[in-house]
């Protein structure tokens, strides 16, 4: 799941680019990464173990504990108890592959107004902000920036800042490292992508609107099914296709693979088989629009299109826990 949440998320941003522009791109990509923000910075300070540093050492020291548990390639290099920095290095992991090429700068820059140009906010620090001196969509050689705690207040538009050109010290810090099974490593992975996707879901719909939000979604999900479909086949170590039936598994599997309760039912004659999922881990709990399941369910859709596309799959959504049924349950036939 780790994997396939996170092409969706890269495959949803390109996406907007392309289908509704740069300025909509980006102004989702920074509510996206605002709404993370909120719901995880104070309380991963807080599991990390980095309440009661320097302001500017502890927002570094976030980004970089937090994303290597998510499995992104970050540095933290030290500089002092009022400016600390941050690398993010190539391969970008939200711009998956050649992905790199196709992402605006102003999309980039939007993540940063987000997430980093509000931990000084959300600290109750109006001295703190983030300075970007290079950025991978620009050619630099990663997203390189530093926190720095200034001797004034920062007005709002001063939070974040573009130096281009200035470098951080050589030596790069080491922090420890959780020591934890690959298991539960596997599952803070999938969980760092999943976190994505649920906050990117609600706010494509709310700056597209319902319908538009659910459109670009369900379409961008179709075509990361598509394209990954053997790859997920190849992580499960899943056998060929053979009917509804072995579709049904792959979908119960990914069900189960997100923490959510599943089931399967298969006809006598293996014409026909039944998913019911009677969870929501990635978007229950929270108000949304019937076209935010609409976004989702287009992964399913594409996966479904290309599973053994001599058997011409048809999946239908025809109980929605979203809108009030018990659970969802997708139908899984032959096309007539």
């Amino acid at each position: 799941m780790a994997e396939l949440y996170h092409r969706y998320l890269t495959g949803v941003l390109l996406a907007l680019v392309q289908r509704s522009g740069t300025a909509r791109a980006a102004e989702v990509a920074r509510r996206t990464f605002r709404r993370q923000h909120l719901e995880k910075f104070l309380p991963g300070l807080e599991k990390l173990g980095l309440v009661g540093l320097p302001d500017a050492v502890a927002c570094a020291q976030y980004h970089y504990l937090s994303n290597a548990l998510g499995g992104v390639s970050v540095e933290w290099i030290p500089e002092s108890d009022t400016r600390s920095w941050v690398r993010y290095k190539p391969p970008r992991w939200i711009f998956d592959g050649t992905a790199v090429a196709g992402i605006p700068t102003e999309v980039s820059r939007a993540m940063l107004w987000g997430w980093h140009a509000h931990n000084g906010v959300s600290l109750g620090n109006p001295r703190l902000g983030f300075v970007c001196t290079s950025m991978t969509t620009d050619g630099g050689a990663g997203l390189v920036g530093y926190y720095v705690e200034e001797d004034h207040v920062l007005e709002p538009e001063d939070r974040l800042r573009f130096s281009p050109g200035e470098t951080p010290p050589a030596t790069v810090g080491e922090l420890p490292r959780v020591d934890w099974s690959e298991e539960r490593l596997a599952k803070v992975e999938r969980n760092y992508a999943m976190e994505y996707v649920r906050s990117l879901i609600p706010e494509l719909v709310a700056v597209l609107g319902s319908a538009d939000g659910g459109f670009v979604g369900r379409i961008a999900g179709r075509q990361i099914g598509m394209q990954h479909h053997e790859l997920i086949l190849g992580l499960l170590d899943d056998g060929p296709a053979e009917g509804p039936a072995s579709f049904a598994a792959l979908l119960a599997r990914l069900a189960a693979a997100q923490g959510d309760t599943v089931e399967v039912e298969v006809s006598a004659d293996g014409g026909e088989a039944r998913v019911r999922q009677h969870t929501w881990r990635l978007l229950g709990g929270q108000p949304l629009p019937p076209e935010g399941f609409e976004a989702w369910n287009g992964l399913w859709e594409g996966l479904a299109a290309v599973h053994g596309p001599h058997l011409g799959l048809r999946v239908d959504a025809v109980e929605r826990l979203d809108l009030g049924d018990p659970y969802f349950e997708w139908r899984i036939r032959r096309r007539r």
